[in-house]
């Protein structure tokens, strides 16, 4: 199959292209690469043998989307990446989120609808929940009122993709993952965000490194056993397998609706301190970190239920936390030898 990866270059993007390729599919990407790096299409090229076909554009263009796919109508599924995606930076921010996150979506679709493209994978989030009543968190769970401005847009657009769906030949299906860390075994690509990081894992390990001086942890009177916040953490391969899976079951017309949603998690909850104690465990090193006061926009705890992707996609995240935090270190030791 031809499947248009856009942000491919980031950090999901990649490790899913590179599953797409091992494979057998035809994978182009599109990519304005505001926070990655050209050369992640040579690391692909390391992995897989394969070197993608890359455009380089802005999807907020409508005139380039729409040029794109008057020449890419061969397309056979769409995964959506390319997003702004830090919660801190939305709140601080929220008209750059939503100009960006949905007035891409909105072209993506339209060019989907003009040139009769079928699949769309969106690569949603477990934002779209909120602080959830109940733990863990199902595919049916109240979708309650977003905590910042990042995790609205994830929630609108899945109503754009589900309102489009009701009146096209456009199916759709919503990933919602929980926190993606680590990084590919070969330690040939990983998590690089352009500038100061906004997730954990890689400021975690460029503190060790040396890069950043001290580690905020932002919170420790959450209602939690250790007072920091709890996540899902789900190793970044684990996510790109499941997209492979999920637009695989769309173009072999196996989806019992037309909108499907899905949790990509573990199912296990682990605070910010288990993590470090986690990544020092494994890797010997010692963490400089302070705690501080809370972040806008973060809640408490949310974990995953994935009862129903495990059983309806088959599909299984496979990797422990300290398989996580240890294949991040190993990234970030071979970014240093670069």
């Amino acid at each position: 199959m031809k499947i248009l990866v856009t942000g491919g270059t980031g950090y999901i993007g990649s490790h899913t292209t590179v599953e797409l390729q091992n494979s057998g599919h035809e994978v182009i990407i599109v990519d304005n690469l505001s926070n990655s790096n050209i050369n992640v299409l040579d690391s692909i090229e390391k992995i897989s043998g394969i070197k993608p076909e890359f455009e380089q554009f802005d999807l907020i263009d409508t005139e380039k989307t729409t040029d794109f796919f008057k020449r890419n109508n061969d397309i056979q599924g769409i995964i959506h990446f390319a997003a702004f995606k830090a919660v801190g930076e939305s709140v601080d921010n929220p008209l750059m989120y939503y100009r960006n996150n949905l007035f891409s979506l909105v072209n993506i679709l339209q060019g989907m609808k003009d040139n009769n493209i079928e699949n769309f994978v969106f690569s949603s989030s477990c934002t779209v929940y909120g602080q959830p009543e109940e733990l863990p968190v199902t595919e049916n769970a109240p979708i309650q009122k977003a905590a910042s401005p990042y995790g609205n847009t994830k929630q609108i657009s899945e109503e754009i993709i589900f309102d489009t769906v009701k009146v096209s030949g456009i199916k759709g299906m919503a990933l919602r993952y929980f926190n993606p860390i680590g990084a590919h075994k070969s330690a040939i690509i990983g998590e690089l965000p352009l500038g100061i990081p906004n997730n954990l894992m890689p400021f975690i390990t460029q503190t060790v490194i040396g890069i950043r001086e001290q580690l905020r942890v932002f919170g420790d009177d959450y209602s939690t056993p250790d007072g920091t916040a709890i996540r899902d953490y789900i190793h970044v391969v684990d996510i790109a397998k499941a997209h492979v899976i999920a637009v695989e079951r769309m173009v072999n017309k196996k989806m019992k609706k037309d909108f499907e949603m899905f949790n990509l998690g573990t199912g296990n909850g682990y605070s910010v301190l288990e993590v470090i104690k986690s990544f020092e465990k494994v890797t010997g090193e010692k963490l400089n970190y302070k705690i501080v006061d809370r972040r806008a926009g973060d809640i408490t705890q949310v974990w995953a239920d994935t009862k129903f992707a495990n059983d309806e996609l088959g599909w299984k995240a496979e990797k422990d936390i300290d398989e996580m935090t240890l294949s991040a270190w190993n990234w970030e030791l071979a970014l240093k030898e670069i």
